[in-house]
């Protein structure tokens, strides 16, 4: 007999209509999978599934040989996760079992790419923050940002293109924070902690757009380059226009190669992501400290609505703690901090 308690609900009624329900939902599934049909329709969506797969599995196989069209794929690779759930609300639509089975398999590479970096990885503590900003040389109010930029706590803060008229102005603003700090053509480098010997890094542009310095902190030395890599363009007759960008990364990586400090942290506007094949003379002997103790992708560019992370904070010889965008200011870019174990 059916159990009812003081309020008069009939519990056994109700558990009897939920499995009801639930053989009611079975049944229909299986009814839907021997339908005639099921397993044929949606092919053209499961070949695209394979498509999409094969482009995040083998984004490296991609040739830069036309418009270096790898190079431009693997700088929004992240993006191409937004093609999963299209294709499974149409796979959904379309009623075909192949095409949701297909769909597995983007939604896996995408996972073992980026799942990663969904997580919160940062960690309290840290011996020292770094900061990096391109704070756009069009920007109309530098010393609105410069303020900013000193209420983030950063111990250490790396500018990128600055504009020669501009510079007094941010050496006002940051003077009181910052009392130790050096300019190199169009990068800058403000520190609460005393900067030894700052000088300009050739990356082969004609002009001044990367420096190192030593940072002399409690915990020892601790070696600081600032660059700001070539910009890259997207144009419709020439496709991602990205060689004078290569060639800098190629000759700022061999100067980070040869350079025997024991820590090292590279800030700046690398216009590229870690993705980028183009980049690997230097990520590939430096961890981006997103990567190791970011919460998300953290994305920098562009400030209204950031779609890839062109500025990095990379080490050598330090461990990351923890990784994060700093909030927007009049710049097109997003400023970057990370605390750091020396």
């Amino acid at each position: 007999m059916a159990r009812v308690d003081m309020t008069g609900t009939d519990h056994g009624g109700a558990e009897s209509g939920r499995s009801g329900t639930r053989d009611r939902l079975r049944s229909a599934l299986a009814r839907g999978l021997r339908e005639p049909g099921v397993w044929r329709r949606g092919i053209l969506l499961a070949l695209c599934a394979v498509v999409l797969t094969l482009l995040m599995a083998f984004h490296a196989q991609i040739p830069n040989k036309v418009g270096n069209l790898g190079s431009l794929t693997e700088t929004f690779l992240p993006w191409l996760g937004l093609f999963v759930p299209l294709l499974l609300l149409l796979a959904l639509l379309r009623r075909s079992a192949t095409a949701l089975l297909a769909l597995l398999l983007p939604a896996l590479v995408w996972l073992n790419l980026f799942g990663g970096l969904v997580a919160d990885k940062s960690a309290d503590g840290g011996d020292l923050t770094v900061a990096t900003h391109n704070v756009n040389a069009d920007n109309p109010d530098p010393e609105g940002t410069a303020r900013q930029l000193a209420a983030s706590g950063a111990d250490v803060l790396a500018l990128e293109e600055l504009k020669a008229d501009m510079v007094p102005v941010y050496e006002r603003a940051l003077a009181e924070k910052y009392p130790y700090h050096s300019v190199q053509g169009t990068v800058g480098l403000w520190s609460r902690l005393p900067l030894r010997d700052p000088r300009p890094v050739d990356i082969h542009m004609g002009w001044t757009r990367a420096m190192r310095a030593t940072v002399v902190a409690p915990q020892g030395e601790l070696r600081v380059y600032v660059a700001h890599l070539p910009s890259v363009r997207v144009r419709l007759n020439a496709g991602f226009t990205a060689n004078q960008r290569d060639t800098s990364a190629n000759a700022l990586g061999e100067a980070i190669a040869g350079d025997r400090a024991e820590r090292l942290v590279l800030l700046g506007d690398l216009n590229g992501t870690m993705n980028d094949r183009a980049l690997n003379a230097v990520t590939s002997q430096m961890r981006s400290t997103q990567g190791a103790a970011g919460d998300g992708f953290g994305f920098s560019w562009p400030a209204s609505f950031p779609m890839a992370r062109i500025d990095q904070i990379l080490v050598r010889g330090v461990e990351p703690v923890a990784s994060w965008a700093l909030p927007e200011t009049r710049s097109d870019h997003l400023p970057l901090a990370a605390r750091v174990t020396l």
